[in-house]
């Protein structure tokens, strides 16, 4: 892979921030997944997210057995960060953002296995559990559903995750060999 030509590439998107890793740099927590479990209205019911993406020492091993990762960060503005629902409005141009990135990992001979912000919404209503997903080739899982400690990822790497009050700051990873 050329990491420099790649580079080139992603300088060239709104991204605010970036950073390539190994993925031992990964932390995973069963917290995270009961986060998801106990709080989220979507669990058990997208195949992004548990208990469709399968338990989390499968989620561990499907992410470690990437060497390398690259993490992304776009920012989303909204009046106010804390109501839900307008702040999600803010993340399809961050999914668009994970797509082209995803893209250059591919160009690059890359088979990149992306994890993304929240959980999948391409369709109107998931067929989770009742019917095999309809689009399993442009379905992201959550990063939380794979356990994975953003914050402690970020930090390891010098990513600021905090840009104020109505500032949404959204992170995608996307591993690969």
């Amino acid at each position: 892979m050329d990491i420099p030509a790649l580079e080139r590439e992603l300088c060239r998107l709104p991204l605010a921030q970036y950073a390539f890793f190994p993925t031992d740099a990964l932390v995973f927590s069963s917290r995270v997944r009961a986060v998801c479990e106990q709080e989220c209205p979507r669990y058990g019911k997208t195949w992004s997210c548990p208990p469709a993406v399968g338990d989390l020492q499968v989620c561990i091993d499907r992410c470690r057995s990437y060497p390398q990762g690259l993490l992304i960060v776009s920012l989303g503005e909204t009046k106010d960060a804390s109501d839900f629902e307008k702040a999600l409005k803010t993340r399809p141009t961050h999914e668009a953002l994970t797509r082209q990135v995803a893209e250059l990992l591919k160009k690059q001979g890359a088979a990149p296995f992306v994890l993304s912000a929240q959980s999948c919404d391409l369709c109107e209503s998931c067929t989770c559990p009742d019917a095999p997903c309809r689009h399993p080739e442009q379905m992201f899982p959550c990063v939380e559903s794979h356990g994975i400690v953003v914050p402690a990822l970020a930090e390891k790497f010098g990513i600021d995750l905090s840009y104020g009050n109505n500032v949404i700051a959204w992170v995608s990873l996307l591993l690969f060999f």
